[in-house]
Parts: C-alpha cells; sequence; structure tokens
C-alpha cells in the first residue's frame, strides 16, 4: 500500500492549472500513526513517545496562526472511523476542511518558513492522507443555498 504524506510536484502543478478563482476548501483524510514517528524530525520530538494523535494536536496548535494570517481559517475537524458507504475496512482517523481565499495564499502558507519549521508533526503523526481541494459549485435547481 501506498502511503501519501506530502503532495508531488506533479500535484502541485495541476492544482495550479486548474485557475480556481476565489475560495478552496481542502478536504483532508488522515489516518494516524498509533506512535508518532519523529525518525525525519528528532529536533521536534518531544522527550516521551507520544501518539500520532497528540503529534497532529501540536501540528494543529503550531499551523492555526500561519493558516490564520495568510487568510485561512480551520472550518471543521472530526473524528472518523469506518465508512458508511465505502470499502470495509478501510477508516480514516480525522476528516478536516480548510478554507482557503485562494490557491496562491494556500500556497503561501504552505510554503512559509515560520509554518515548515513545525511541519514535522505532522509527518510524525499521519501514516497515510489524502487532500482534495474542492471549490463550491453554482447553486443548483431546488438547492436550499438559492433561497
Amino acid at each position: 500500500m501506498t502511503a501519501y504524506l506530502a503532495p508531488s510536484w506533479e500535484s502541485g502543478r495541476d492544482l495550479f492549472r486548474r485557475s480556481i478563482a476565489g475560495e478552496v476548501v481542502m478536504l483532508n483524510l488522515l489516518r494516524l500513526r498509533e506512535i508518532a514517528d519523529y525518525a525525519a524530525t528528532p529536533q521536534l520530538a518531544p522527550d516521551e513517545p507520544i501518539s500520532g494523535a497528540q503529534a497532529f494536536e501540536r501540528y494543529i496548535a503550531h499551523s492555526q496562526p500561519y493558516l490564520e494570517a495568510s487568510g485561512g481559517k480551520l472550518l471543521f475537524i472530526g473524528e472518523g472511523g469506518p465508512f458508511f458507504i465505502g470499502p470495509e475496512g478501510e477508516r480514516w482517523d480525522r476528516a478536516m476542511l480548510v478554507r482557503q481565499s485562494s490557491v496562491q495564499n494556500f500556497l503561501a502558507f504552505a510554503s512559509h518558513e515560520g509554518y515548515l519549521s513545525g511541519y514535522g508533526h505532522r509527518l510524525a503523526a499521519i501514516e497515510d492522507s489524502r487532500l482534495l481541494p474542492l471549490v463550491q459549485m453554482p447553486p443548483l435547481a431546488g438547492d436550499m443555498r438559492a433561497a
């Protein structure tokens, strides 16, 4: 099984090529490690082992000020579990929705030196992830948003 922890050069290029105008909402699906793995960033490692969930909480605490300074907002974070509709046995421990005012502001946030200094908490926490950029559709016939 391939784990996805960071974007590829190609996925960044493809996001930019979508020419999204205005807000984008990032849907994050996250599978957490039982025990956080700080091998890639030992300088961030706590004195005692912690869970992936605890490492992810450290990541959120570190990154939220940079997100908000860039015009973004954490809209939702929730605990996952087994699918109601989906592959049996597949699980995502957390789902998160993050709104950003533009793709350019998202990329500026994601490449900010201060943000990146704590990114190791995310790497330590996550076993696998998905990140799907979403753009709101115009109202459909009968859509409650149109009222």
